[in-house]
């Protein structure tokens, strides 16, 4: 999918599209600056450092710590540029990127949205095929019995819906979801599915195999089994990203712990797992280092710097 192939937004069956957020022109993301983006910073192997949050940037407590912040303020100090990439969608990664100071370019909801965080503006954004969502949950429920159910609304503030039995991780703000036909009501980014007795990595494999052709299924850690616009990913909003600020897939190194982040990887030219990742992501990846707990980001980040 590319930003040509915008279209402005969800169509009244649902339809998956791609599109630049309101606006006559999209202004300069504000980002640590290089001064020219076809030459690598003197002293420092990329000009793009993309970096997972939860399990990577953040520590358990949705803090990082003060050497990640120094080793990160110091790779752009020699010109490299830092973007997040989460899962999140931008109602729950807005608040952690303003106590940062983050002020860059943000891709959130597994790729779905590109995020200017100085100016709060969703710059493109892509909605579920509703139509296709419900085709995928029938099959998928059809295999291995009823789910419990969650949604992320489209746009900046959009809702997340939670179901009856669905086991929220933190302690997010969150609409009760008391009636399943809600979940269609609006364009969404995702949904989000649990089952009673199956382990994430078991729920993910069944619902790729009964529903693998109608959407894309991402597993972003324990309890966080996603359904997302078929082809979907990390690497789809982040090569969006890297355009926008002049750079290349390789130029860029990416940090992640989750199966969700390996598409984002194998976009990168390399490709950095924390020592807390899934086996998954650590069998794809060029090397692993210390945990989020850890810094793991620092050390990596710390070796490569003149």
């Amino acid at each position: 999918m590319s930003e040509a192939a915008a279209t402005g937004g969800s169509t009244d069956s649902g339809e998956t599209t791609m599109s630049e957020a309101p606006g006559a022109s999209v202004p300069e993301p504000e980002v640590p600056e290089v001064s020219d983006p076809s030459v690598t910073p003197p002293g420092f192997p990329y000009k793009l450092i993309a970096t997972d949050l939860d399990g990577t940037l953040l520590r358990s407590d949705d803090s990082v710590s003060r050497r990640t912040r120094e080793a990160l303020a110091a790779a752009t100090a020699a010109g490299a540029a830092h973007i997040v990439v989460t899962g999140r969608a931008v109602p729950w990664t807005r608040h952690i990127l303003d106590d940062l100071g983050y002020r860059g370019l943000a891709v959130c909801g597994q790729g779905a949205q590109v995020y200017d965080a100085g100016e709060h503006r969703l710059l493109t954004a892509v909605t579920l095929d509703r139509q296709l969502a419900a085709v995928a949950l029938a099959k998928i429920e059809a295999e291995v019995g009823p789910l419990h159910l969650a949604a992320s609304r489209a746009g900046l503030d959009g809702e997340i819906l939670v179901g009856s039995g669905y086991a929220l991780h933190g302690s997010l703000p969150t609409t009760p979801l008391t009636d399943v036909s809600e979940l269609w009501a609006a364009p969404l980014n995702k949904i989000y599915i649990q089952h009673p007795t199956l382990t994430s990595d078991e729920l993910t494999e069944a619902s790729r195999q009964a529903a693998g052709g109608f959407v894309t299924v991402a597993m972003a850690g324990e309890g966080i089994v996603e359904l997302l616009p078929l082809g979907l990913t990390k690497a789809t909003g982040l090569s969006l990203a890297a355009r926008r600020l002049g750079m290349k897939r390789t130029d860029t190194i990416a940090f992640g712990d989750m199966p969700n982040d390996i598409p984002m990887f194998t976009w990168a030219t390399h490709g950095v797992a924390m020592a807390n990742a899934h086996v998954d992501l650590k069998a794809v990846a060029d090397e692993v280092t210390s945990s989020n707990e850890d810094d793991g980001i620092a050390e990596v980040l710390e070796r490569l710097l003149p």
